[in-house]
């Protein structure tokens, strides 16, 4: 149908052109609002008429019989209509709506896939300092990347993901106190280890049992591996430096369990203290000075990034000497570009909003050759987990929040990919553990798998009846598919590639969510409505195609989020 689509399309356009030189490049389809009304709708003939001076329904009617006349028309158009003030509803003849099955079955997994184009695009998401388990949060961000970094990929992208974090900074000291104090022997609630809110040391120490552990396994000189760096501990408690590296190693350790279980890897590590020792930071700073973007206010050194939008000038260097942190993200941005990235997404929490402004004028100032609104923004809420009825605010290894692996445990990997990626990423979220466990319709994750194993399940009866292989159905006859529910389920199959070009231009995972869920619920009615074995031999294989075709979408769908797509449940 895609084929077809493309006949039709390329119909409309000599006749727009005909009418109106240079017009044919406008030339669509729309989905008709109302179902009944018809496959496609054009609105070319109310467009036009204005600048052709002409009443539109007379305009629609010059354009009805072009169309007509049009070979491609006659071939796969049924009727065309006019409505109103001068739509063009086209109802496809049952021919045309049957192609899609033979395209999704021809090309596979690769349905849906744009050619390569050559270019790159670098997402970099999650990006968790080394100083506790990954929360809930991070695993929203997780979801968000590794779809999105899919999404382009289907549009012929070539994807970098990574992961960008500080080895160095204050929280990877208060990580190191708080390790030294526990291989110690000192825990929360001694008299050295502050507990009062409202106490600013009690800032600097972190109370989570995972602490604990890596005291104790630093204490036993363990060697722990993540997947950019190890380290061997001495099991000297006094030695800051070593209980330093080794606790970032440990973490990172950790945060590669919690990405394992999430089926998830990343290209590459960018770590924030390279920026320094490579002298990139300082380079960016003498660079803005140098541009005239710069200025000296009361100690501090100032960004004039009200230049560029931003409400106010930032500080870029504080009166003790050391810089505010977007002055490494400026510098982390330039070198990206330096590095071939022309497109760039960055996914944060939405807790990262105000440093949206200050990093884009950081980059104009700069001058380096980087396009305004470079890099783009993905920006997501927290989430809420709600488990018996209850909100769930902490898990005993963390400390003070649920970790993703909590998450993970308590449902399965494909429960929270898909749920974290059902709505949009700046919208409020709450996790109901309880749904996302349950087996029925109300589960939209397991509605969907299930469709898919309900698919399989009817092919392998086939199967063990007699019948051959999938491959076999690619050129069987497909006259037999004319049912109501047939010729929908087929138009919600030839949606899909659109979806997943507008899902991407829009780096909205959430609209294949919503597009598996109408798929599913188009599988379900059409195998409500129609018995798939039946003993005549012709109307059974052409069943068999179309459900394995639809197999195959949603298949390529889940993959696009990284979910699986059972053969049994």
């Amino acid at each position: 149908m895609l084929s077809v689509k493309n006949e039709l399309l390329a119909a409309l356009a000599t006749a727009l052109d005909a009418l109106s030189p240079g017009a044919g490049t406008k030339a669509a389809f729309e989905s008709p609002k109302v179902a009944a009304h018809g496959d496609f709708a054009c609105t070319a003939a109310m467009q036009l008429a204005k600048p052709l001076k002409l009443n539109p329904r007379a305009l629609g009617e010059q354009l009805k019989a072009a169309l007509d006349a049009a070979p491609a028309f006659q071939r796969w158009v049924d009727a065309i209509e006019i409505a109103g003030p001068g739509f063009l509803n086209i109802r496809l003849k049952p021919a045309a709506k049957q192609e899609i099955v033979r395209e999704v079955l021809a090309a596979g997994e690769r349905f849906g896939y744009q050619p390569d184009h050559g270019q790159q695009v670098l997402v970099e998401f999650v990006s968790a300092n080394p100083t506790g388990p990954l929360h809930v949060g991070h695993g929203r961000q997780a979801a968000l990347g590794d779809a999105i970094c899919n999404l382009f990929a289907t549009q012929g992208w070539k994807v970098h993901r990574e992961f960008y974090y500080n080895d160095a900074g204050v929280q990877i000291d208060t990580l190191t106190k708080s390790t030294q104090l526990r291989a110690k022997g000192f825990k929360p609630g001694d008299d050295c280890w502050p507990t009062d809110s409202d106490n600013p040391l009690a800032k600097n120490f972190y109370n989570g049992d995972y602490i604990a552990d890596i005291a104790e396994a630093f204490k036993a000189k363990a060697t722990v591996k993540a997947d950019d760096r190890e380290f061997t501990a001495n099991g000297d408690v006094e030695d800051y430096d070593n209980i330093r590296g080794f606790a970032v190693a440990y973490l990172r350790n950790e945060q590669d369990k919690d990405l394992q279980a999430f089926n998830l890897k990343f290209d590459e590590y960018y770590l924030e203290s390279s920026l320094y020792t490579s002298g990139r930071v300082e380079a960016t700073v003498n660079r803005l000075i140098a541009n005239g973007k710069t200025y000296e206010q009361d100690g501090a050194l100032w960004l004039k990034s009200t230049d560029y939008g931003d409400d106010k000038d930032r500080v870029m260097r504080k009166q003790d000497g050391t810089y505010t942190y977007f002055v490494p993200d400026v510098a982390y941005h330039i070198a990206k570009w330096e590095r071939g990235f022309t497109k760039v997404v960055n996914i944060q929490g939405t807790d990262h909003h105000g440093t949206i402004a200050r990093v884009r004028a950081g980059l104009q100032a700069a001058d380096v050759g980087i396009p305004q609104g470079y890099p783009d923004y993905v920006l997501h809420t927290m989430v809420r987990v709600v488990k018996g009825g209850e909100e769930v605010k902490i898990s005993k290894r963390a400390g003070s929040y649920v970790t993703l692996r909590d998450l993970i445990e308590w449902t399965s990997k494909d429960a929270v990919r898909f749920f974290l990626l059902s709505r949009k990423p700046d919208t409020e979220y709450t996790f109901d553990v309880d749904l996302a466990v349950a087996q029925n319709n109300d589960n939209p994750v397991y509605y969907v798998q299930y469709a898919h194993a309900r698919i399989q399940s009817v092919l392998r009866a086939w199967q063990e009846a007699g019948g051959s292989d999938v491959a076999s159905l690619k050129d069987v006859d497909l006259s037999a598919l004319e049912g109501p529910q047939a010729q929908a389920l087929m138009l919600q199959l030839a949606k899909y590639p659109e979806m997943l070009t507008a899902a991407a231009d829009g780096e909205a995972p959430h609209d294949v969510t919503f597009y598996l869920r109408d798929l599913a619920a188009s599988y379900h009615s059409y195998y409500d409505a129609e018995r798939i074995l039946v003993d005549d031999e012709a109307v059974k294989k052409a069943r068999l195609a179309l459900v394995a075709a639809t197999a195959q979408v949603l298949h390529n769908g889940l993959a696009v989020l990284g979910v699986s797509a059972p053969a049994r449940m």
